[in-house]
C-alpha cells in the first residue's frame, strides 16, 4: 500500500465491514491496519497523508546524536521502540554507535513501556525505570517529583510531539534535547491526498482512519491549501465517521471542533473492532416487499445477501430512503445523480441497473407519470409515515 490504491474483498467474503468504505491516511504500518480492515469486508482507500525522513538522511537526528556524544544528558527518555532501535541503527550507520551506546550506559534511562524496554535491552543496555501504564505522564510525573531543575534531559521523539511533556520539563528548569527520530514531512505526490480528500467530501468514503496527529495535520493542512477545510469539517461531522487510535492523534481534529471516534486500548485491532461496532449501526435499514433492506456505503445487504451497487444506483437509493414508502420525482432523482445534467433517460437507465444489481425488482416500484418509490411493507408505514 505504498501508493493510493482501493482494494475491495473478494466476492463471496462478508464481514461487519462489508459495504463500507474506509480511508487509511497512515504512511506507517498501513499495511497492517489495511489488512485488518480487508479481513473484516471493507474496501481500502489508502493515500498517505505524509512521508518518513529515512533516519540516515535526516540532519537533525544527526546533530542531536552528536550533541548527545559531546556532551552527556543525565536522564534519556525513551518512548518507541522502533524509534529506539531506528536510533541506535542509525547512529551505527553514520559510524556513532559505539559512542552512543556508551553514553547511553552512564545515564538514567527510562523506557516509556515494555516494548521500548525490549528494544533497550536488546542494544546491551539496561533501563532506570519504566511506567507499568505505558504513559508519558506518569513518566513526566516520575521526573518533576523527583526535580529537573539544572538537569540536561535527552527526549526521543517519534514523528509526533509530546503535548505538554517537553514544556513542563522546561518550565520546571531541565534543559532538554530533542531527539527527533523518524521526523514526518508532506507526501512528495499529493495527488493520492487529494484524491481521498475528494472521497471523503463527496462521502464516498464511510470513515477516515488516523494513527498518528501528524497524519491528521497534513491532511487538514493540504485541505485548507485547496480551500476544502470547510467541506471536509463538515463531512467528517456528519457523514463520514472521523476514526483515530488515540486521544493524541485526535487532537487537531478536535482543535477544529470535529469529534472523533477512539478505542479504549490505542491499538490497530481496537480500532478495527469500534469500526465493525460504528459503521453496521449507522446503516439505513428499512423492510421493503417482504425483504429486510439495510443501505451501505457502496453496497446493499439484501436479507444479509451482500449486494455491490454502481455510484449512480447509490444516490438514487439514498434519495429514495429519505422518504421510504413516498413517491420521489424523476426530477429530484436527476438532481441526486452526479454529472446527469437534465436528461430524465439518466434516471431510467441507472434505476435498471440498481434493480438488477439489488436482484429483487420489487424493491422499487415505478409509480406512472410521477416517479419511483421503495416498497415500504403496510406495517412498516406508521413507523416511516413521518420521515
Amino acid at each position: 500500500m505504498e501508493e493510493e490504491q482501493q482494494q475491495r474483498p473478494e466476492a463471496g467474503q462478508h464481514g461487519p465491514l462489508a459495504g463500507f468504505t474506509v480511508g487509511v491516511t497512515a504512511a506507517r504500518r498501513a499495511d497492517e491496519l489495511g489488512a485488518l480492515l480487508q479481513r473484516r469486508g471493507a474496501a481500502v482507500l489508502h493515500a498517505p497523508a505524509l512521508r518518513i525522513v529515512p533516519l540516515a538522511d535526516d540532519g537533525e537526528l544527526l546533530a542531536a546524536t552528536k550533541e548527545i556524544i559531546d556532551q552527556a544528558p543525565d536522564i534519556v527518555v525513551a518512548t518507541t521502540a522502533i524509534g529506539f532501535r531506528g536510533w541506535v541503527e542509525a547512529a551505527d550507520g553514520w559510524g556513532f554507535g559505539e559512542q552512543l551506546l556508551g553514553r547511553l550506559r552512564n545515564v538514567e534511562l527510562l523506557a516509556r513501556g515494555p516494548k521500548v524496554k525490549g528494544a533497550i535491552r536488546a542494544a546491551g543496555l539496561t533501563e532506570e525505570w519504566s511506567p507499568s501504564s505505558e504513559s508519558m505522564a506518569e513518566v513526566l510525573d516520575r521526573l518533576l517529583e523527583e526535580g529537573v531543575d539544572g538537569r540536561r534531559i535527552a527526549v526521543q521523539l517519534h514523528g509526533e510531539p509530546l503535548p505538554g511533556f517537553v514544556e513542563s520539563l522546561r518550565a520546571a528548569g531541565a534543559e532538554v534535547v530533542p531527539v527527533p527520530v523518524y521526523r514526518w514531512m508532506p507526501p512528495e505526490d499529493l495527488g493520492p491526498v487529494d484524491r481521498l480528500l475528494d472521497a471523503v467530501v463527496s462521502r464516498s468514503v464511510d470513515a477516515l482512519t488516523f494513527t498518528s496527529a501528524p497524519a491528521a495535520a497534513s491532511l487538514i493542512s493540504r485541505a485548507e491549501h485547496r480551500g476544502l477545510l470547510g467541506d471536509l469539517l463538515a463531512a467528517l461531522g456528519h457523514d463520514v465517521v472521523p476514526a483515530c487510535v488515540g486521544p493524541v492523534t485526535a487532537l487537531p481534529l478536535q482543535a477544529l471542533g470535529v469529534d472523533t471516534i477512539q478505542p479504549e486500548r490505542f491499538r490497530l485491532g481496537p480500532l478495527v473492532q469500534l469500526l465493525c461496532q460504528e459503521l453496521p449501526s449507522r446503516a439505513r435499514a428499512l423492510p421493503i416487499a417482504g425483504h429486510r433492506v439495510e443501505i451501505r456505503g457502496h453496497a446493499v445487504l439484501v436479507d444479509g445477501a451482500l449486494k455491490p451497487v454502481p455510484p449512480a444506483g447509490m444516490s438514487l437509493l439514498r434519495a429514495l430512503s429519505r422518504r421510504p414508502g413516498w413517491v420521489v420525482a424523476r426530477a429530484e432523482l436527476l438532481r441526486a445523480l452526479p454529472g446527469a445534467g437534465r436528461d430524465e433517460h439518466a434516471v431510467e437507465t441507472a434505476m435498471a441497473r440498481l434493480r438488477t444489481a439489488l436482484g429483487a425488482p420489487k424493491l422499487i416500484q415505478t409509480v406512472v407519470k410521477r416517479g419511483y418509490r421503495l416498497a415500504l411493507d403496510p406495517a412498516a408505514d406508521t413507523k416511516y409515515a413521518d420521515v
